[in-house]
C-alpha cells in the first residue's frame, strides 16, 4: 500500500491502472477529495481520448452571488467562513453549461435546488434509495473510489480514519468483496488534517487503501454551511415534534433550521421545563397527542440518524443524547429489560450465568468479551482452572461464591464500555461543530459510531440487534408537500425535475413501519411563497410522490399534529386540513367534497380555524423575546451586523419583484433625513460610491435599512 507525497503522481498511478476510462466513485458532502478530483479532472479534461464518469450526491460550493449587493455582502463573508475551501471544478462547469464532452457527472442526490434549471444534470441524476448507492456504483462499473480520510500520527505508525463519510465507502467495500471484485476499484485515501478523526467503524486499517495521498496541497478548510434563522413557524413544528418523543427513545433529525427547532425544543424540555410546559399548554390541546410528552429526560435519547448534525451534538452537550446502546444483542436485550444498568452492579454476574450468556467456566471467547465491554479488565488472565489479576487467583466458575463474591467487588460501581450515544453516516455543519469534535475528549468521542449505512437507514442484515437498540424510535424528516390523502412530496416537482433526492427517507419512513413503538414524522411548513403569492403546501394532490399514501403516518405543521396512520382516508383528510393554513382550508375542503372523499355535511372545526401566522406570533413572540426562541439557538457566523445587513437585502429582493415598492423606497431614501451607520455602508463597500449604479445601489441598500 503505497504512500504518495504528491497529486500529480498519484494520478499517474490510477491512471496506469484504470487505463484512459475513469468511473470514479466519490462520497457525497465534505468527504469529496476536492484538491485532488480537480486534479484528476482538468488532467482528463484536456484529454479527448480519455473518459471521466464521477458517481456522487452533495457538490458542496461556496454561496453564489446573484446580485452586485449580493456579492458586496457574500465576498468578505465566504472569504472568513469559508477560507480556503476549494470549489469542485467539475460542479462549477456543470452548473455554467461548460462541462467538457468527455466527463459526465450523475449525482443521486443535489443540494436543494442547486440544479433545478439545468437540463444536464437533471438528465444524469440517479434516483435511488442511499442504501442502494455502494451497489449502484459498483454496478456502473466504478474503477476508482477516492474520499478525503484523517490521520492520527502515533509514534512509530499511524492511524485512519473515514473521519465524516464512512458510509458508502464501507458499503462498497462489503459488495466488492463478497462479488470478488476488490481488485477492480481502486481505492484512494486523500489526507485531510482539518477532519475530526472519528473512532469505532470509522477507524480503518491502511490495508484498506491502494493508495494513501499525503499532499499539503490536499489540506483545506471543511465546508461549514452556517446556522440559518429559526423562525416562529419553525419553533411551533419543532415544540410541537418535541411532545412525541419518548425519554429512552431513538431520534433522527435532519439539518436546517427545523432540526435546530427541534433540538433546541427538547433543550427547553430538559433545562427549562416550566417554561416548555407553559409553551406547550398555548397549543390547541386538539393538536397535540393524547399523552404528549413533556417531561425531562432521564434516560436520555439515542440518536441514530445517516446524518449527524449540530443538533445531535448540542444534546449531547445537554445531557439528553445519553442513552447508550451496545453492538451485542444479549447485552443490548438485558439492558433493554432492566435485568442489567449501563453502571454496573455485583449482581450482574448472577443474571449472566441465569440467562445463559456466561458459562460455568470461562472460555476465552467469553473472557474477550467479558474485557470488550467492561466487565474484567484486559488483564485478566485465564488458565484452564483458574482466572488470575496480579496477585488475585480466582476458581474459573461462576457458580463459586468465592469467585462471585471477588467478581463482584471488581464489577461494582464500574461503567460498561463500548456503547454508543450516537450512529451517523455522514456529517456536515458549521465550524463550530467541526471544532467540537476534534476537541470532544477521547472517552466522549468513542460515544459517536460513524459507520455504514446499511446498518443505519434499515433493518436488514442486522435486524434483531437494530430492533432491540432502536426502541421507540423517532425518524423525523422534512418535507416540501404533503396531499390531503396523506402522500409526500419531498424530493422533485411533478414535471419530473428534481430538487434534492430521496436520499434515506423513504428507508427510515418503511422501518417506523417495521418497528413495533416507532414512529415516521414528516415536518413541512403549511404555506410557501411562491410566484403567484402565497400558496398552501398541504394540496388536493400532486403529480409526483416521494413517500406514498400506504406509508402516510404523522405529519406535523406549525399548526398542529396531524395522526394519519392506519385511518381511513376521510379522517386523514380532516386531519391535513386542520393542520393547513386557514387561507387555503375551504378551498381544500370543496376539492376533497367534490371528489367524494369527504363527507358534504362535515365543517372545519372551531379550534382550527384561526391558523394563521398572526395567531401564531402573538402566542409564541413572547417567547421568542424573553430569549427562549432565539433566532440562532445554536450561534452563527454572521455578525449582528450582518444580521442587519441580511434583512435589508432580503427586503430589497422583495421589492425586485415589485416595482412600485422599488421606487417608492428609493424616493423614500434620497429624502430621509436619518443616516445610516457609517460601518454598514463600509461593509457593503458602499461608503465611497464613484459611478451612478454605486450611487443607486447605495440608496436602495440604505432604504430598506
Amino acid at each position: 500500500m503505497p504512500t504518495v507525497n504528491a497529486i500529480d503522481i498519484s494520478l499517474q498511478h490510477v491512471l496506469e491502472r484504470t487505463g484512459p476510462h475513469v468511473v470514479l466513485g466519490i462520497p457525497l458532502g465534505i468527504g469529496k477529495p476536492n484538491v485532488w478530483v480537480n486534479a484528476l479532472y482538468r488532467w482528463i479534461a484536456d484529454r479527448p481520448g480519455h473518459s471521466l464518469r464521477i458517481i456522487t450526491a452533495l457538490s458542496l460550493q461556496k454561496p453564489q452571488a446573484h446580485s452586485d449587493l449580493e456579492a458586496r455582502f457574500l465576498k468578505p463573508f465566504a472569504e472568513r467562513v469559508f477560507a480556503d475551501y476549494p470549489d469542485l471544478d467539475y460542479a462549477h462547469d456543470l452548473q455554467a453549461g461548460t462541462l467538457p464532452g468527455n466527463v459526465e457527472v450523475c449525482e443521486f442526490f443535489f443540494k436543494t435546488a442547486d440544479y433545478l434549471h439545468n437540463p444536464l444534470a437533471q438528465q444524469n441524476y440517479i434516483c435511488s434509495n442511499y442504501t442502494h448507492v455502494a451497489r449502484d456504483m459498483m454496478n456502473f462499473g466504478v474503477n476508482v473510489l477516492a474520499q478525503e480520510i484523517a490521520v492520527r500520527e502515533e509514534p512509530g505508525k499511524r492511524r485512519y480514519s473515514l473521519s465524516c463519510n464512512p458510509d458508502v465507502s464501507l458499503d462498497l467495500h462489503d459488495l466488492l468483496v463478497e462479488h470478488d471484485l476488490r481488485t477492480r476499484v481502486l481505492l484512494v485515501g486523500v489526507i485531510n488534517r482539518q477532519l475530526p478523526f472519528m473512532l469505532n467503524d470509522a477507524e480503518v486499517d491502511e490495508q484498506l487503501f491502494d493508495m494513501i495521498v499525503d499532499d499539503p496541497k490536499a489540506c483545506h478548510t471543511l465546508f461549514a454551511p452556517p446556522n440559518m434563522k429559526v423562525s416562529l413557524a419553525d419553533y411551533s413544528i419543532g415544540l410541537y415534534a418535541s411532545t412525541l418523543i419518548a425519554d429512552g427513545g431513538t431520534l433522527q433529525i435532519g439539518i436546517g433550521s427545523l432540526g435546530d427547532a427541534i433540538a433546541q425544543s427538547l433543550i427547553l424540555r430538559e433545562r427549562h421545563n416550566l417554561s416548555y410546559k407553559a409553551m406547550i399548554a398555548d397549543l390547541p390541546a386538539a393538536s397535540l397527542p393524547l399523552h404528549p410528552q413533556t417531561e425531562p429526560f432521564t434516560q436520555g435519547l439515542y440518536g441514530c440518524s445517516e446524518m449527524f448534525v449540530n443538533g445531535f451534538l448540542r444534546l449531547y452537550q445537554a445531557g439528553i443524547l445519553k442513552r447508550r446502546v451496545y453492538p451485542d444483542l444479549a447485552l443490548q436485550t438485558l439492558l433493554n429489560a432492566g435485568k442489567i444498568q449501563d453502571t454496573l452492579r455485583a449482581s450482574v454476574w448472577t443474571t449472566l450465568r441465569d440467562e445463559q450468556i456466561l458459562p460455568r467456566h470461562l472460555d476465552p471467547e467469553h473472557l474477550s468479551w467479558l474485557q470488550k465491554f467492561g466487565l474484567l479488565d484486559s488483564a485478566f488472565l485465564l488458565d484452564r482452572e483458574h482466572l488470575r489479576l496480579g496477585r488475585l487467583t480466582l476458581p474459573n466458575d461462576l457458580d463459586d461464591a468465592h469467585t462471585l463474591q471477588a467478581l463482584g467487588q471488581h464489577v461494582e460501581g464500574r461503567q460498561l464500555r463500548g456503547g454508543f450515544f450516537m450512529h451517523g453516516g455522514f456529517f456536515i455543519g458549521p465550524r463550530d461543530f467541526y471544532q467540537a469534535l476534534r476537541d470532544l475528549p477521547e472517552d466522549e468521542r468513542a460515544g459517536i459510531c460513524m459507520g455504514r449505512i446499511s446498518f443505519i437507514n434499515q433493518l436488514y442484515g442486522q435486524e434483531a440487534l437494530a430492533r432491540a437498540q432502536r426502541r421507540q424510535a423517532r425518524f423525523i424528516n422534512t418535507t416540501m408537500m404533503v396531499s390531503l390523502l396523506g402522500a409526500a412530496v419531498s424530493d422533485g416537482l411533478e414535471d419530473g425535475r428534481l430538487i434534492s433526492g430521496v436520499g434515506g427517507q423513504y428507508n427510515f419512513v418503511a422501518m417506523a413501519h417495521e418497528l413495533a413503538d416507532a414512529r415516521s414524522i414528516l415536518l413541512l411548513r403549511a404555506t410557501r411563497e411562491g410566484e403567484q403569492g402565497t400558496e398552501s403546501n398541504i394540496v388536493w394532490n400532486y403529480g409526483h410522490t416521494t413517500i406514498p399514501r400506504h406509508l402516510r403516518d404523522i405529519v406535523i405543521t406549525e399548526y398542529g399534529i396531524a395522526d394519519l396512520r392506519g385511518r381511513p382516508d376521510h379522517h386523514v383528510i380532516e386531519r391535513l386540513i386542520c393542520i393547513s393554513d386557514s387561507r387555503f382550508q375551504y378551498d381544500l375542503m370543496e376539492q376533497a367534497k367534490s371528489a367524494g372523499k369527504l363527507a358534504a355535511h362535515w365543517t372545519i372545526p372551531s379550534w382550527a380555524q384561526n391558523n394563521l401566522p398572526e395567531q401564531l406570533r402573538s402566542r409564541l413572540q413572547p417567547w421568542h423575546l424573553r430569549g427562549d426562541l432565539p433566532d440562532f439557538p445554536f450561534g452563527t457566523d454572521f455578525s449582528p451586523d450582518e444580521l442587519h445587513i441580511i434583512h435589508a437585502l432580503t427586503q430589497l429582493k422583495s421589492s425586485v419583484h415589485h416595482p412600485l415598492d422599488l421606487i417608492k423606497t428609493l424616493l423614500q431614501s434620497t429624502f430621509r433625513s436619518e443616516s445610516v451607520p457609517e460601518r454598514y455602508l463600509e461593509r457593503m463597500q458602499l461608503d465611497h460610491p464613484r459611478t451612478l449604479k454605486q450611487r443607486l445601489l447605495r440608496q436602495l441598500f440604505s432604504g430598506n435599512l
